[in-house]
């Protein structure tokens, strides 16, 4: 199944919140989505395994994207060991994306840099020959996507670029409220988090006003890279 993009996230809703519109953007534009979550979210105050998959299944519904898969690999503990290597690695070359979305490579949770330094090795190591892989009993081809772009959560980097989501915020914000276990819902159960409250809904918003002040729009998600961006002409600068 091959798709035009792979967003990567440690914890189900970490694409949502950072790239959703970017993604929401693309897909309306004809290009196909699919996305990897690394973990269940298991070890989160609200909600269940069981919610969290819920919730993922609704929020990729409202993006439209073309698959979404969970590598279980344990929340909080995942490593950077050649077993899920392997296992990125297979998901790489099964959907054969030409742009890797990753999680910011420096966060207030530490699945997040560790789960951006996973994906990215994956991505580099699943273009080389050598390494052999299979998908239900078929031999995979290497394929290496010719970008990787991390995205930016809870802590402010210095994004490399940004991209216009002001016409795709309410759909993000739906995708987001998705969560319903995780995010502000007056009606939902569990202790009060970081991340639960209106006030949550009000700091992403103003994080997407500020990248987009930065180029003269409402709205705008922010990305880092690892290597020169490229671009055809002065022309596609706004």
């Amino acid at each position: 199944m091959k798709v035009d993009f792979v967003a990567i996230g440690a914890h189900p809703d970490d694409v949502e919140l950072s790239a959703a519109g970017t993604l929401m953007k693309e897909i309306e534009q004809g290009k196909t989505v699919a996305l990897i979550d690394l973990t269940e979210g298991e070890l989160g105050s609200r909600g269940t395994i069981e919610t969290r998959y819920e919730e993922a299944a609704a929020a990729s519904k409202i993006m439209g994207v073309t698959d979404r898969v969970n590598l279980n690999l344990g929340d909080g503990f995942f490593d950077l060991s050649q077993e899920n290597k392997i296992k990125i690695i297979e998901q790489i070359r099964y959907y054969q994306p030409e742009v890797v979305f990753v999680n910011a490579k420096s966060d207030r949770h530490p699945d997040h840099g560790r789960g951006a330094q996973l994906a990215k090795e994956a991505c580099f190591l699943s273009g080389l020959v050598k390494i052999e892989t299979s998908y239900e009993g078929a031999p995979q081809k290497p394929w290496r996507p010719k970008i990787v772009l991390g995205y930016i959560q809870d802590r402010y980097l210095e994004p490399n670029f940004v991209v216009d989501i002001t016409a795709q915020v309410p759909k993000k914000i739906e995708a987001i409220l998705a969560y319903k276990t995780q995010f502000y819902n007056p009606d939902a159960e569990g202790p009060q988090t970081p991340i639960s409250g209106e006030d949550f809904i009000d700091f992403l918003k103003g994080r997407w006003a500020g990248f987009g002040r930065s180029i003269g729009v409402d709205y705008a998600e922010g990305f880092t890279v690892d290597r020169t961006i490229g671009i055809k002409t002065i022309s596609d600068i706004i």
